[in-house]
Parts: C-alpha cells; structure tokens; sequence
C-alpha cells in the first residue's frame, strides 16, 4: 500500500503544483494591469518558492513510486505509445521551466516581458502534463474511468488544489504585511484583498463544476454498460462497510491504474497495468 499512497502524493502535489502557476500567472496579469509589473511581482514572488517546494516534493514522491529509481530515466523510451512516458516528459519540462522561472524571477533575471512569456509557458505545459495524467486512467477495460469526466475532473482537481494553495499564500503574506503595517491600507493590501476575493470566487464555482460533473458521471455509468452499472453502484454507496465472516473487515479502495514498465531488459518495454484496486475489496 506504500506505493500507492507514494502515487497519491505524487498526483495531489503535482496538480496543486500546475494550478499554483496558472492561478499566480493569471493573478499576475490582471494586478500587473491594475498596479504595474513591480507591483504584481512583490505579491508574486514569495509564493514562488513554496510552489517549487511543492514541485519538488512530488518529483520526489515519483521517483519512490517508481519499482527502481535509479532507472527512472528508461520510463521515456514509449513515448509514442504510452501516456506514462508522456506524463514523465513533460513532468520533467513543466519541473525545469519552473526552476528557471523561479530563479529569473526571484534574481530578475531578463526582462519582464521574458518572465512573463515564460511563466505562461511553464503554466501551459503543465496543463498538457495533467492531460498526459489523465489520460493513464482512461482505460476501455475501466468503464468507471474511461469517460470525459476524468480529464474534467483532474483539471478542476488541479485548479481547485492552485486556488488553495495560492490563496493559503496570499494569506500569510497579507498576515505578514498587516503585522508591519497593523492599518495595511498600501497598495500590496489591497490587490491582496481583492485577489482573495476572486480565489474565493473562483473555487466557488470550481466546486459548482465538479457537484454537476460527478452526479452526471454516475448516471451515465449506471446507463451503460453493466460493468460500469455496477461501478456506479459501488462509488454510490455512502459508507465502508465493516464486519463480516470470522470477525473479518472489508475495505474499498478506489485506487489508480498506472503503467509501469516490465524492466529494461525486455525487448519493447511493454507497459503492464497495475490496477491498484479500482473499488478492490481487501478481506483480512
């Protein structure tokens, strides 16, 4: 079960990761619009180093997920067939555009207009990485996975997980400014003020997507085929059940399809699923 909480790390830090930088990229734009660029960078910058911190964290949490990390680098030779090598690759390019930004910004290298090209480039290509995840999941022997809802969810899951984390950074910035400044009536406060609103806003109605989404999922599984009925019957149920034969419990996990590669030894580098328990009952 190790690894496939390593996985979960690894996503969950990742996507938060993606929609950190496309939530600061848009907040950048509109206060360097509304304030000028050197004030939208002063609000910007010290939220950058807890998103590569985050970042690093879930580049880490894949390498332990991986069956040997040292060989992580054998993981990109399917990239035209397998969306694993695709998620790897552009893993490593969203980690090493954000670095560079990171270190552009925070010592001003190149001029802003540069930076900002770049963070919107860092921020797209994330994007396309939580495609590349997304698309691992959708499997035609998955009905419960195999559906738009998953590539709509995993992208409301990313920008909901940004919002969070950049919202959790304004915070403690706005903190720290009003101990200066216990009146903090400057210019900083005040785009802080309002970019808190529209977070606040904004995971509004990220949320109003996904209660629309996931209802809409489970009915469109509970019409299809039976297989998928009877997924939707087993995500529908509203609490694990417990007991059992011989004093025993049943725990579902509603787990993760990943691909990993046999060894490097093999010819093609066939990728094997690894359902890790879609809805697995486990007796003990």
């Amino acid at each position: 079960m190790l690894r496939e909480f390593i996985l979960i790390t690894f996503t969950i830090l990742v996507q938060m990761s993606v929609g950190a930088f496309v939530v600061l990229s848009v907040v950048k734009f509109f206060a360097m619009r509304k304030a000028g660029q050197e004030a939208a960078d002063l609000m910007g910058d010290r939220s950058l180093v807890a998103i590569i911190v985050v970042l690093g964290l879930g580049l880490l949490a894949s390498l332990f997920h991986l069956g040997s990390p040292l060989k992580a680098y054998t993981a990109v030779s399917n990239i035209g067939s397998s969306w694993l090598s695709r998620e790897i690759l552009f893993g490593v390019i969203f980690a090493a555009l954000g670095f560079l930004y990171t270190l552009m910004q925070l010592f001003k290298w190149g001029g802003a207009a540069l930076r900002t090209a770049l963070a919107w480039l860092t921020a797209i290509v994330g994007l396309v990485l939580v495609f590349a995840m997304s698309r691992i999941y959708m499997l035609p022997t998955q009905p419960s996975w195999n559906s738009l809802a998953t590539p709509i969810s995993f992208y409301t899951t990313t920008l909901l997980l940004g919002a969070l984390a950049m919202g959790v950074a304004f915070v403690v910035n706005y903190g720290y400014l009003q101990k200066k400044d216990p009146g903090c009536a400057d210019e900083q406060c005040e785009l802080l003020r309002s970019v808190l609103r529209w977070i606040a806003i904004v995971a509004m109605i990220l949320l109003g997507i996904e209660f629309v989404v996931i209802p809409s999922y489970l009915v469109s599984l509970a019409v299809g085929t039976k297989q998928a009925a009877a997924s939707a019957g087993l995500i529908a149920e509203p609490s694990l059940p417990t007991g059992g034969t011989s004093g025993g419990r049943h725990l579902r996990v509603f787990g993760t399809a990943r691909y990993q590669h046999c060894g490097s030894h093999q010819r093609n580098h066939e990728p094997e699923v690894r359902a890790h328990g879609h809805l697995l009952e486990n007796q003990w």
